[in-house]
Order: C-alpha cells, then sequence, then structure tokens
C-alpha cells in the first residue's frame, strides 16, 4: 500500500494533531528567530532605510507622525524578518504535513519547487534592495519640486517597501509557475512558446506598474522576468524530455 493510501485511511483527529503539532512548531520557530532579532530592531530599520536615506537632502531626516511609530515601525520590520528568516522552518512543516499524501513522482517534484519557490522569493527582495529602491529613491529624489521637503513617514516608508519586497519576490517566481503550468497540463512548451511576445510585453506592462515612470526602471524589471520565464520553458522542456524518454524505455521493456 502506497503512503498516499495509508494518509488517505489516517483518522481525521490524527491529522489534525498533526496540524497543530506543525503549526506550533512553525510558531516557536518564528517566535524565537524574533526573540533573537529584536534587540536588533532599530538596526535593522536604520539598514532597510538607508537606500532612502542616502539621497535625503542634507539636514534633513525621515519622520514619525504618530507617537507609537518610532516603536511599532521597526517591530513591524523585525517580525517580517523573523517570518523570513523563519521561512525553511515554516517550508520544512508544510512538506512534512503534505507529502504523506503524495505519490512518489509528485514528491519527487514537489520538493525542488518548494526550494526553488523560496530561493527566487529571497533573489527577488534582494534585486529589489540592491538595485531598484537606489535607482527609484533617486529617482523620487531628484524630481522633488524646490520649496518641497523630502521627510518620508517611517511607518510609510516601511508599508512601502515590504509592498514592493512582495511584488518583487512574486514576479521572481515566474520559473515555479511556467513550471508548474506545464507539469499540471494547463498547457505545453510548444504552446507556452508561441506565446513569447504576449508574455514579454506583459512583463513591460507589470514592470511599468510597479517602477518609477521612465523607461531604463521598467526595462530593468520586465527583462529578467522575461529572462526567468525563458528558464522556467528551459525547466520544462527538459521535464518533457526526460518523461518521454521514460515511456519509451517502459514501451521497449513490455
Amino acid at each position: 500500500m502506497t503512503a498516499a493510501v495509508e494518509n488517505a485511511h489516517m483518522p481525521l483527529v490524527d491529522h489534525l494533531r498533526d496540524l497543530r503539532k506543525r503549526l506550533v512548531r512553525c510558531l516557536l520557530a518564528v517566535t524565537l528567530v524574533f526573540v533573537g532579532l529584536f534587540p536588533f530592531a532599530q538596526t535593522l530599520y536604520t539598514l532597510i532605510s538607508e537606500p532612502l536615506r542616502r539621497f535625503l537632502p542634507e539636514g534633513a531626516s525621515m519622520i514619525a507622525t504618530s507617537v507609537t511609530s518610532p516603536f511599532l515601525a521597526p517591530f513591524k520590520l523585525t517580525l517580517m524578518c523573523a517570518l523570513f528568516v523563519a521561512m525553511p522552518v515554516l517550508l520544512h512543516q508544510a512538506w512534512g504535513f503534505i507529502a504523506p499524501g503524495m505519490y512518489r513522482r509528485e514528491r519527487r517534484i514537489a520538493m525542488p519547487l518548494l526550494v526553488s519557490s523560496i530561493v527566487l522569493f529571497y533573489a527577488g527582495m534582494a534585486f529589489a534592495f540592491f538595485v531598484v529602491f537606489p535607482m527609484m529613491f533617486g529617482f523620487f529624489a531628484s524630481v522633488t519640486p524646490d520649496g518641497v521637503a523630502m521627510m518620508t513617514d517611517i511607518s510609510l516608508y516601511l508599508d512601502f517597501i515590504l509592498a514592493l519586497f512582495l511584488a518583487f519576490g512574486l514576479a521572481f517566481e515566474i520559473p515555479v509557475a511556467t513550471f508548474i503550468v506545464v507539469w499540471a497540463g494547463f498547457a505545453d512548451v510548444a504552446t507556452l512558446r508561441r506565446s513569447r511576445p504576449y508574455v514579454i510585453v506583459g512583463c513591460f506592462v507589470v514592470g511599468m506598474i510597479l517602477t518609477p515612470p521612465d523607461v531604463f526602471s521598467q526595462t530593468l524589471l520586465a527583462v529578467p522576468m522575461w529572462l526567468l520565464f525563458e528558464v522556467g520553458l528551459i525547466a520544462c522542456g527538459g521535464l518533457s524530455r526526460r518523461e518521454e524518454a521514460v515511456r519509451n524505455r517502459q514501451e521497449c521493456i513490455d
């Protein structure tokens, strides 16, 4: 009897107990990382705000318009950092919960996809922080009207960059999404290749929405997204050739 069948006959109570156990582990992992990072909350905010502060006019600084912002903004940032740092543990627990209900072929594919997803998400965040943020805030600083002091609220800044981190992290998931589309049978590699012109246009539209209104900024996001789409097509092509070779060997054996 396969693991998937055995898991199907597992009582609902046992499923719930296993889920509760894994959720507790996830909460404990995030809490431990948060406790370890919280003493450095102010340092973390100083680091994350550096791409903006370098372009502030001389003598200007970021401001806190709310009484609680000096505490809540670093607190929120530290909590988000704890989630990102503990992500491997969270994914491991999620994998441990769903893996028994999957067949062997699905398990061989799912684990690499999980690892690739988190790596690509981190890569998207790093790309945003080291490439896009300096360019974006430099542009905003250059177009500030005369007589207007550029003094950004720390809470609004944090919300803005967290949204961009999420957007770029999801954008870098294109190879995984492409692979899943082909693997699940929603489309084949040939169809996606024929759709390449539409994908390229879509990448530039997304770049136009997520970046400042200049061609260089839009290209800086659109081109990596298109290249990541091509990487997904290459991975899908390799999977298709491997499965075809397996089928041919099986037919020869039969």
